[in-house]
């Protein structure tokens, strides 16, 4: 049994590039925890408020209770569910799985396999990463389900990918922008080389987003962050939007992330792609939390 491949092939409810990250996240935590404690199950009522947080967090913006990917991932053979009356899942309802004490770990194959080739935790942890988030949330999402993986497990991930990255996006974008950041207008170098700026997909890659100019935006670091966290998006007439669900109450988090509600995205230079509706509207679908805040004059 290949698990690689069965970890790329969930089953997931997908429409027009929809995001549906409601397995892999419980993925993801249950194999953080079986590296924690291979041998613990996960009672739905413990673990209800952390995978309610891990959904808010990195899943999409339409809300789903955690008592769905607890019962629909037992269909892709890597799950299985027990209750006080045995094996099987009494359903998706939240009240049901609280009732009858439901437990979830990963299935009893998939946890024997793991122990004879401990590599594969990470591995499969990659193609969940890889396929369903972008990089940038990668180490802060490992931290938020408590895996601990080396940079070398990779392992067989290329072959379960639909494609490899273009590596000349990144100076493609950073070229059509003129190494500044199309939020913030940062343009931070040592000597010729630039710091902290980076290449964004808009639409993620992992969702169909192609490598090319009119799908990326050159970023600082915060604002890549922000972006892809969904406080920050693009709006009509390429203006910034900023998500009404961030707080900060410091100056720089005024100075840096509230005040650029409706300013104007710097560049792209003439004769460069802007980022195409299409991409745009994806990413105001998919990833961008809550509604824009109202833009007020300075």
């Amino acid at each position: 049994m290949d698990w690689l491949e069965r970890t790329a092939k969930l089953r997931q409810w997908s429409r027009s590039g929809t995001r549906a990250a409601h397995k892999p996240l419980l993925f993801l935590y249950a194999l953080g925890r079986f590296q924690q404690d291979a041998d613990g199950e996960l009672r739905y009522s413990a673990v209800e408020e952390d995978l309610s947080r891990l959904l808010s967090e990195y899943g999409p913006p339409n809300r789903t209770t955690p008592a769905y990917p607890f019962h629909h991932l037992v269909s892709d053979g890597v799950w299985e569910v027990r209750t006080d009356r045995g094996p099987g899942s009494p359903g998706s309802g939240v009240r049901e799985l609280r009732a009858v004490g439901a437990t979830g770990r990963l299935a009893p194959d998939l946890r024997a396999a793991l122990r004879r080739e401990p590599s594969l935790l990470g591995r499969m942890a990659r193609v969940l990463l890889d396929l369903h988030f972008p990089p940038s949330l990668h180490g802060e999402l490992c931290e938020a389900v408590g895996l601990e993986l080396e940079p070398t497990e990779t392992g067989q991930l290329t072959a379960v990918r639909r494609q490899q990255r273009d590596p000349r996006m990144r100076e493609l974008v950073l070229t059509a922008y003129e190494y500044q950041c199309a939020f913030c207008g940062y343009d931070g170098r040592i000597g010729a080389v630039p710091v902290g700026l980076e290449a964004t997909h808009v639409r993620w890659w992992a969702f169909g987003g192609p490598d090319d100019v009119g799908n990326g935006l050159c970023l600082c670091s915060l604002h890549h962050k922000l972006f892809d966290r969904g406080v920050l998006g693009i709006g009509d007439g390429h203006r910034i939007l900023v998500s009404q669900r961030f707080v900060g109450h410091s100056p720089a988090a005024r100075d840096h992330v509230i005040a650029l509600a409706g300013r104007p995205v710097l560049g792209p230079q003439p004769g460069a792609d802007p980022v195409a509706a299409a991409h745009r509207s994806w990413h105001a679908g998919q990833v961008f939390h809550g509604s824009p805040r109202p833009v007020t004059a300075a």
